[in-house]
């Protein structure tokens, strides 16, 4: 049996792991042209995800990489108002714990035999058994996994749905080595994730591994085009830096000062979602995971939906050696069930953080009664 996965991020290299621990061979198909290409984004918050590590053989790995306390959390309206703090403890359990995605990668790229992933590789075509890549590349399969992300060309082999803007644009920036730099702002952002809301927006501050400080401002219910109305010149990170404060009134000029911190690198983000539930009709040599299959808001599920895709797939591909065409429907069952909870969830969570309340709301959430 042929495998061609499409895209090397934590669902394709989960499933190729999983199927590699059963001794079976499966080849990655990435468009990016090496490992370290581009920055690999910020923490991932891995729960449910730890089975497919543990089916891959990595779990103790994982727990000697993953941040215990990347679980503190501290809540905050914007005049500075502490709402929550959470401080882990020390011998606190991993339930919940942050990992650099960059490190979760570089871990599962490592668990994979040499050349099993085929760098610069970007998905054409499909048909007749053939996948086409842009470069004039053919290679055969006889299965064909699209775990090619939120803008999945492998998707519309399987179905014609396609990502809707989700009313939430994000401004990406960072402070590098925090703790050497800006002390006092490591100290108020602390070890893990801290949040600020106000009434339709939002500022996340999240300690990496890497001692850099990845922040988030968004804008929620903003049109897919507000980048173009905003004033924000993406040229000039000076000028963003600026227009973000100015986009900020009445803000606590403590929490202010994380933006004028930041660095040079700044990045404008449109979310969009699939919609929830999304099924299709089961084909035999192709299907989806990750976010090429149930594309969801950001609030902590799409990674580990991902890997729990890749392994389970895996899975249920050992368990049915002689019917790949039984093995796809059975994973593409659990999977929609899994992943439509998963997406209901989040998709709730996100109504919450649009609210003009939200910070009540999310008080009310992690401390209820």
């Amino acid at each position: 049996m042929k495998i061609a996965i499409i895209g090397a991020g934590m669902g394709g290299l989960a499933l190729a792991r999983v199927l590699h621990v059963h001794g079976i061979d499966a080849a990655v198909y990435e468009r990016e042209p090496a490992r370290g290409a581009r920055d690999q984004g910020s923490m991932l918050d891995i729960h449910s995800g730890q089975r497919a590590l543990r089916e891959a053989g990595l779990l103790e790995q994982f727990f000697a990489i993953a941040r215990g306390e990347g679980q503190d959390m501290r809540l905050l309206e914007p005049d500075g108002t502490l709402l929550l703090q959470e401080d882990t403890p020390d011998d606190a359990p991993l339930l919940r714990p942050e990992v650099d995605r960059a490190d979760l990668r570089t871990l599962l790229l490592d668990s994979l035999p040499e050349g099993a992933v085929r760098w610069g590789h970007a998905f054409e075509s499909a048909a007749d058994g053939v996948v086409r890549f842009a470069d004039g590349g053919r290679a055969r399969y006889d299965l064909l996994v699209g775990a090619d992300g939120a803008n999945s060309r492998v998707r519309a082999l399987l179905t014609d749905a396609r990502p809707a803007h989700l009313g939430q644009n994000v401004v990406e920036l960072g402070i590098p080595d925090i703790d050497r730099t800006h002390p006092k702002l490591a100290a108020m952002v602390g070890r893990g994730n801290y949040w600020v809301f106000g009434d339709g927006i939002s500022l996340s501050a999240q300690r990496n591994g890497d001692g850099r400080v990845r922040i988030g401002i968004s804008f929620y219910n903003t049109p897919e085009d507000w980048f173009t109305t905003s004033g924000l010149r993406f040229d000039d990170p000076a000028a963003v830096r600026a227009r973000l404060i100015e986009l900020l009134p009445g803000w606590s000029p403590e929490i202010t000062a994380l933006i004028e911190a930041s660095d040079d690198r700044v990045r404008p983000r449109t979310l969009t979602t699939l919609p929830v539930g999304l099924t299709w009709e089961s084909r035999p040599n192709a299907t989806l995971l990750g976010d090429a299959a149930h594309l969801m808001p950001p609030v902590g599920e799409g990674a580990n939906m991902a890997l729990l895709d890749g392994a389970l797939l895996a899975l249920a591909l050992v368990a049915h050696p002689e019917d790949q065409a039984a093995a796809i429907e059975e994973y593409e069952k659990e999977m929609f069930e899994r992943t439509g909870t998963a997406a209901r969830m989040s998709a709730g969570m996100q109504e919450l953080l649009m609210s003009p309340d939200a910070a009540q709301r999310l008080l009310e959430f992690f401390q209820p009664g």
